[in-house]
């Protein structure tokens, strides 16, 4: 029997066979790797001489080209390796990170050094993050820049600019149909505006995220008009059939995204006389990744766009962005392997850029877009989806369900935690969850649309339907987190205490994104209360899609509103809720940005013994909070015992009002009250 060197072990014969050829294999593709880089490095080194780079930004490029290639190479060497033209675009690809790791402003480059020795530098607790349309918040880029002090007041770190490159007139939805990466729509401003923009917001110490919309362009991109007009090269970067012969097998194991606009994923074009594979909407042509150009091409784009000042890419549709027939064409392994390679080429070029998933898929299916190699943080649907089942429900069993599997995430790696998006809330919670906890998942997504549609009895919520299916039962939500929570309801009944109620649910829900590990993220207009915008329907580029209702115009006179002392006479007075709104986030967020252990993303689940509650603690570096969230229009109360093994000992505080506790008796939570606990 063989035996290990290391402890004496009996080895398996088979299995030695099989290490040995394992180790065999990875030494051949090493060594692949290594000839073919070797083979590729005058193109490169040419590049880099062509654009007169320094010898620090050149040797730390080499570097990291020498660390990251052999994986780079094995990733596209998986996808496009059977190709006769493979090492043809690898070298296209080598020379696009050169030229983007030359054209790269020098600031970038420092912030770029400073990131890679703290791969964890966005777990800081001082982060919290504001998305918004930049046509509805300022109008343009110029007056963006103008409300820099504004973020700053209310206490942002982050911000997230939605979709704001060219796009095709009319309908694009919500900016998702670009007709070029490289310029700024033109009702908003430049690309010197935006660089202008990017260099105010880092001066001011706030990050930069905008969109790389990846897995489509506008039926009106410049690729799409040559494609139109008979190029073939072009019209091999989208999926164009000339009959419906291949579109009908794909279409069998497909589903509908948007079974409102369209049944099927493909759209007939009568320039092309042919189908064209369209995912979304008709005006949004999928590009065929199974053609290296079109990697190339986006890798050229994504790197434009890093350039420009960006911190954060959020990668749109992530899941869609690979075909194969007889699938779903969602999530397949293949799609993991090109955004891979994307985080290589960025890791080689723009090692200081962070990747931010968009995957609204099965709860396992979106942990497996979150890792350093993929995307280092993600959007998590799973938390938003349940914090508003909590509260419709009043209960948090399925949440904290969920919570115990679905939460941690790899190192350098984090959550982004949200209530509200311009998109819609689907119920993508986990079914074998629900079974476990008793809940039938169908009839509960069920009971979920009509609560927030506000057709269940004694709903508060005033959504609207979003895409809704009648053959499946399936539906998504659109609506304001105000709207959602109560708040429209409340003002149109002239309830003083539904209006207090509905806030406290407001309040409620921001204080758990802004404590559970990972990155607060607010929609801005939440800050204020903006109710649903009724009047998208007056725009026939907006009428046919409700997500518009959440998306209302911000109004600068609410500023003023701050200025006035509050009307204690008149509690109905919107200028009174909206004040008690902006003025109640404000404040928790500034107590967040001074606990220590709201950094990282790791969170300890307790069981409540209460049914109404969501218990958790944040622990980092020596700090604790212990977090206590009531779901119920009821006082809850907990058990002080219990808080006391949790690691407050006897004595503690709420951090939130300062009101002081003894584990000697049970602790009462209000009704939609949090408590972030710390020891005296």
């Amino acid at each position: 029997m063989t035996r290990s060197k290391h402890n004496g072990t009996p080895l398996d014969p088979d299995n030695v066979a099989t290490s040995n050829l394992t180790r065999r294999s990875a030494s051949r593709d090493a060594y692949e790797a290594e000839l073919t880089l070797r083979r590729l490095m005058s193109r490169v080194d040419e590049c880099l001489a062509s654009l007169d780079v320094d010898s620090e930004t050149q040797a730390a490029f080499l570097k990291r080209l020498d660390e990251f290639w052999p994986e780079l190479f094995s990733l596209l060497r998986g996808l496009y390796g059977q190709r006769y033209d493979f090492f043809f675009h690898l070298e296209q690809i080598l020379v696009t990170a050169a030229k983007a790791c030359a054209e790269r402003p020098a600031k970038l480059v420092e912030s770029d050094r400073r990131r890679t020795h703290n791969p964890e530098w966005f777990h800081s607790e001082k982060i919290v993050g504001g998305a918004l349309y930049v046509d509805l918040f300022s109008g343009n880029l110029r007056k963006l820049t103008d409300s820099i002090d504004y973020f700053k007041e209310l206490g942002l770190t982050y911000l997230h600019l939605m979709p704001l490159f060219a796009v095709r007139p009319g309908d694009s939805d919500g900016g998702y149909a670009i007709s070029d990466y490289r310029s700024v729509d033109p009702r908003i401003g430049t690309i010197d505006d935006l660089t202008e923009l990017a260099a105010r917001l880092h001066e001011e110490g706030i990050l930069l995220v905008l969109d790389f919309v990846f897995n489509h362009t506008s039926d009106d991109h410049r690729w799409a008009k040559l494609a139109q007009s008979g190029d073939v090269e072009y019209q091999d970067f989208y999926y164009i059939f000339p009959d419906r012969s291949l579109p009908d097998q794909y279409q069998a194991t497909l589903r509908d995204i948007f079974p409102t606009v369209r049944r099927g994923s493909y759209t007939w074009h009568d320039a092309t006389q042919a189908w064209v594979w369209t995912t979304f909407n008709s005006f949004q042509w999928d590009l065929n990744y199974s053609n290296p150009a079109v990697f190339r091409a986006m890798a050229e784009e994504m790197f434009f766009i890093a350039n420009t000042g960006v911190d954060i890419l959020r990668l749109d549709a992530v899941a869609f962005i690979w075909k194969q027939m007889g699938t779903s064409c969602e999530n397949l392994p293949e799609a993991h392997q090109l955004i891979q390679a994307f985080n290589r080429l960025a890791r080689i070029a723009t090692p200081g850029l962070v990747f931010k998933s968009e995957a609204i898929v099965h709860p396992e299916d979106v942990l497996k877009y979150v890792s350093p190699e993929e995307c280092q943080i993600s959007y998590n649907p799973t938390l938003m989806a349940l914090l508003w089942e909590s509260l419709a429900t009043r209960k948090t069993t399925l949440l904290c369900q969920s919570l115990s599997r679905y939460h941690k995430l790899p190192p350098q790696t984090a959550w982004v935690n949200y209530l509200r998006c311009h998109d819609d809330i689907g119920w993508t919670f986990d079914d074998a969850d629900a079974a476990h906890v008793g809940i039938n998942a169908y009839e509960h997504r069920q009971f979920l649309n009509r609560f927030y549609t506000g057709q269940f009895e004694g709903s508060f919520a005033r959504g609207i339907p979003f895409q809704e299916n009648l053959e499946t039962g399936d539906m998504r939500i659109a609506g304001t987190l105000a709207s959602l929570a109560g708040l429209e309801r409340a003002i149109e009944l002239k309830d003083n205490i539904e209006i207090e109620l509905s806030v406290r649910r407001m309040l409620l829900l921001q204080s758990v994104t802004l404590s559970i590990g990972g990155i607060p993220l607010l929609y801005l207009g939440e800050e204020w209360g903006m109710l649903n915008d009724y009047e998208f329907v007056q725009d026939p580029a907006k009428a046919g899609d409700t997500r518009w209702v959440h998306r209302p115009k911000m109004r600068w006179e609410f500023l003023d509103d701050l200025k006035e002392t509050l009307d204690t006479d008149d509690a109905l007075a919107d200028r009174s809720i909206r004040r008690l709104i902006f003025r109640g986030l404000q404040r928790m967020i500034e107590k967040r940005k001074h606990l220590t252990a709201f950094a990282g993303q790791d969170i300890q689940i307790y069981a409540a013994g209460n049914p109404h509650l969501l218990c958790f603690a944040r622990i980092h570096a020596g700090s604790r909070i212990l977090v206590v969230a009531n779901f119920s229009d009821q006082p809850q109360a907990i058990d002080g015992n219990l808080l006391r093994t949790a690691g407050l000992a006897r004595f503690f505080e709420n951090t939130l009002s300062d009101k002081q506790y003894s584990t000697e008796q049970p602790v009462v939570v209000e009704p939609y009250e949090t408590l972030w606990l710390s020891r005296l």
